[in-house]
């Protein structure tokens, strides 16, 4: 039974009481309904646990009527028709077979007529195994024996080769250890497991690239892209910062995923440092006034003093001992921002383009939010009235084309074009629909009116924060073929040469021989962050004007 305490509109309902009204309380009551079910039932699996017996499979769960929050096909502005590519002028021929007839085959009048050629794909995996004949000498004088060098890459008894497939079927192929051994031996390679570990935990080399190329990113857009998602390392559950826009993705997995966090992650992987500057007191202004006490300790610190993190909780501890954890954390997460942006070890991002979680805002000095996750929202909402299923899909077809709207925009900003839309705006999320659970959420997006329109004032910004998703999709790939990590160095391996692949993919380098030429050290291919940097020289040009 339910209580009428437990929904306020059961109270004063009457037979006066409006239709709509009444809706909107049988769908607050359908939705408490639906949750008081399934807290029954975990209760119930939770007793049956108890009495040794088993409860509900956890793989199962009862779909819902509105489960899809993909918004593709609302996004899409105009069906797309599908055209087969031509393929064969991107194939290029190694050897060239000639196919014959033979004349005596041939009725007697027969004349060669033409040739008709046909290019057909094949694929050869076998072993190049090399007896390496290395010359030794032998001096008196020295009594030392020298060794020939063996070419570059050779080293340890494998080829540049396969250490360079090796690294690309985990990494960018996502195949387990124990598949890519498989694979080998079936061709003759006599490889251990711990070998293969061995290589794809080895970051020799590689990590400092994978640091060049978030520095060299950082400055590039003048946004960036991050998204979290969730990576085990031992069994411990650790969470993958993704950071990245069109030039590069850079992959931070940390313990945590608060603010602190994503900190270190624009800071590439550095240590959390503090200091009270004009960034911190902005980062505080954005919520409710400090404590005067607090602040007047605060202004006795000099804005040029840097702690660690070490130093700055004894400060804490001596200056304000009787700070509560949430203020505590508020100071914290405020001087950890200021040292952010006094720091110079890596450029400080402009604009972020993320979601609205609370970990994000404050961070940069703008913020651009995602309409994707903005109208997942809307997804989510399940009404179980069919007048108000009709309301939310065509207030839902009215928040795409405004979305759209905004992609024409960024084609051609114009003044007067930006002060339409931002009226616009304020018209759409200040409609009242008549289903309240409805109107409580746009209520809530046009609250963000300020972080949402941002693209009004820098047009190169990104709509959505797809590219961030699509990158974190990488490490989930791999988290379902190997579960996690086992080691803190496995963990660093995951991050550098998932940042490598990433980035070398968005470049347009082809993974698989961006690794030979790694491990061969035959410098054919450029430095990503070379790349990177061609491509923030270009920019630096182009964004002023956008702007």
């Amino acid at each position: 039974m339910v209580k009428a305490g437990s929904v306020p509109e059961l109270a004063g309902l009457d037979e006066t009481t409006p239709a709509s009204v009444l809706l909107n309380v049988i769908e607050r009551l359908v939705t408490e309904l639906q949750a008081v079910r399934e807290e029954l039932g975990q209760a119930r699996d939770e007793i049956n646990r108890l009495k040794g017996e088993q409860g509900r499979p956890t793989g199962l769960k009862k779909k819902q009527k509105r489960v899809d929050q993909s918004s593709e096909r609302e996004r899409r502005e105009s069906p797309k028709t599908w055209h087969k590519k031509a393929k064969l002028p991107e194939i290029v021929v190694d050897r060239v077979v000639e196919c014959t007839l033979d004349p005596a085959a041939l009725p007697a009048d027969a004349k060669l007529k033409d040739h008709v050629d046909v290019i057909v794909q094949d694929l050869v995996l076998r072993t190049d195994n090399v007896r390496l004949h290395c010359e030794r000498w032998e001096a008196a004088s020295t009594g030392k024996t020298y060794h020939a060098p063996v070419p570059a890459g050779y080293e340890g008894e494998f080829g540049p080769g396969l250490k360079a497939l090796t690294v690309t079927l985990s990494y960018d192929g996502n195949m387990g250890q124990a598949a890519i051994r498989k694979l080998f031996t079936s061709v003759g390679v006599v490889v251990s497991k711990g070998y293969i570990g061995s290589l794809l935990t080895n970051t020799d080399g590689f990590a400092a690239e994978a640091q060049a190329v978030g520095k060299a990113g950082l400055a590039c857009d003048g946004y960036a892209h991050l998204d979290v998602t969730p990576t085990k390392v031992a069994g411990v559950e650790h969470e993958c910062h993704v950071l990245g826009n069109t030039a590069f993705i850079y992959y931070h997995t940390d313990l945590y995923r608060d603010r602190q966090a994503a900190l270190r992650t624009l800071q590439l992987g550095a240590e959390n440092t503090f200091q009270v500057n004009d960034a911190a007191w902005t980062f505080l202004s954005l919520g409710a006034p400090l404590a005067a006490r607090t602040r007047r300790m605060l202004e006795t610190v000099p804005a040029q003093r840097l702690f660690t993190k070490a130093t700055w909780r004894t400060w804490l501890d001596t200056q304000l001992p009787g700070l509560g954890p949430q203020q505590r954390q508020r100071l914290t997460d405020a001087a950890a921002v200021g040292a952010y942006h006094g720091q110079s070890a890596v450029p400080i991002v402009d604009t972020l383009v993320c979601d609205d979680a609370p970990t994000f805002k404050g961070l940069t000095d703008d913020l651009q939010l995602c309409w994707v996750h903005e109208g997942r929202h809307y997804k989510k909402l399940t009404p179980a009235i069919t007048a108000h299923q009709v309301l939310l899909d065509g207030y839902l077809t009215d928040f795409w084309a405004y979305y759209r709207r905004l992609r024409a925009y960024q084609a051609a900003p114009t003044p007067a074009d930006a002060a339409v839309l931002a009226a616009d705006f304020d018209t759409l999320f200040s409609r009242q629909t008549g289903y309240a659970d409805l109107d409580d959420r746009i209520a809530l997006t046009k609250a963000k009116r300020q972080p949402l329109l941002r693209v009004l004032d820098k047009p190169y910004l990104p709509l959505t924060n797809n590219p961030a998703e699509l990158a974190a999709r990488r490490r989930v790939r791999k988290r379902d073929v190997s579960f996690g990590a086992r080691s803190t160095a496995g963990l660093h391996a995951w991050d550098v040469f998932h940042t490598l692949v990433g980035t070398a993919s968005l470049l347009g380098v082809n993974v698989l021989h961006y690794f030979q030429d790694r491990f061969s050290r035959a410098g054919r291919i450029p430095v990503l962050a070379d790349l990177i940097q061609q491509r923030a020289d270009q920019l630096a040009v182009a964004l002023p004007a956008a702007a």
